[in-house]
């Protein structure tokens, strides 16, 4: 099985990634309930052709990068690896903003030792623009800076902005370029519309767009409006949120993660499903979006 490719920080990579945060356990915390079988996965993911995985060691935390270790070292030379930082976990499991200079360094140093790594490809930095994490009081240009010297030390490939509003990608660009944007958009939620139109009109190309939360909800799944889209192009509703954010633009490359393998290859079969989309479907599916 294999999908389109698309250049993401430096690399020809699968427009279908692999996200590793359902490796982990309920709440994205602790050990996998299964830790073969989420192994299994990872390594079924690029026997399937996928060579971008998304990742964090805030995933667990360390969890999700300790398994993709586990699974994939030494890594092929083809695969991008992308982490994100300026978050830690705390002890209630609540998502905390950490982004200062110190805080930043620590964290590069982290993914670098549990991935076994000596340069990260891409990093994204994680900011408050989206409504699911607070803006860290460190200024928004410190922060980067500091990532962007990290690239001049060669631990760093390429940078990314995670969760942000169009007025960051600008700043950031005056600093450092940035090689992808990552913020919550999918076929339920269009939050991350501006962000996406913002990458779009950025410079000659567009920037690449990740968007994260790519299939919505179970819940939202079962919407009957998708339901009977999905019945209709003999396809599961995942297939067809995956699909839609396919054909919706060519620079946005999706990361389902799953810790099941049916899953998985249903996922990444979404790319046939998105080439038998006509006109009329998105139109369809476009009017899905929830307030």
């Amino acid at each position: 099985m294999t999908t389109p490719t698309i250049r993401l920080a430096g690399h020809s990579v699968s427009r279908l990634g692999y996200g590793t945060m359902q490796l982990p356990g309920p709440g994205v915390w602790g050990p996998p309930a299964d830790r073969d079988a989420a192994i299994g996965v990872m390594r079924a993911a690029l026997d399937h052709g996928v060579t971008h995985i998304d990742t964090a060691d805030f995933y667990g935390p360390a969890v999700a990068n300790e398994v993709l270790r586990e699974a994939l070292h030494p890594y092929p030379e083809n695969l991008l690896i992308a982490t994100k930082v300026g978050v830690v976990r705390g002890p209630d499991r609540s998502w905390l903003p950490a982004a200062s200079p110190s805080q930043l360094v620590n964290q590069v140093h982290d993914n670098l030792r549990r991935l076994g790594l000596d340069r990260l490809d891409l990093v994204y930095l994680r900011v408050g623009g989206d409504g699911l994490l607070q803006p860290d009081s460190t200024p928004f240009e410190e922060s980067w800076g500091t990532l962007a010297e990290l690239i001049d030390k060669g631990d760093i490939g390429h940078l990314g902005l995670s969760g942000i509003t169009p007025e960051h990608l600008p700043r950031a660009a005056a600093i450092a370029p940035v090689a992808a944007v990552q913020n919550r958009f999918n076929l339920f939620d269009r939050s991350g519309a501006p962000a996406l139109a913002a990458c779009r009109a950025h410079g000659a190309e567009p920037v690449p767009f990740v968007p994260y939360f790519p299939l919505g909800t179970a819940e939202q799944r079962q919407d009957p409006r998708l339901t009977a889209i999905a019945q209709r192009i003999q396809a599961a509703t995942a297939q067809v949120a995956l699909a839609w954010l396919l054909a919706h633009h060519p620079s946005i490359l999706p990361i389902p993660g799953t810790s099941h393998r049916t899953h998985l290859e249903q996922n990444l079969a979404a790319a046939e499903v998105a080439a038998r989309l006509t006109d009329a479907d998105m139109t369809e599916l476009d009017a899905l979006a929830h307030p």
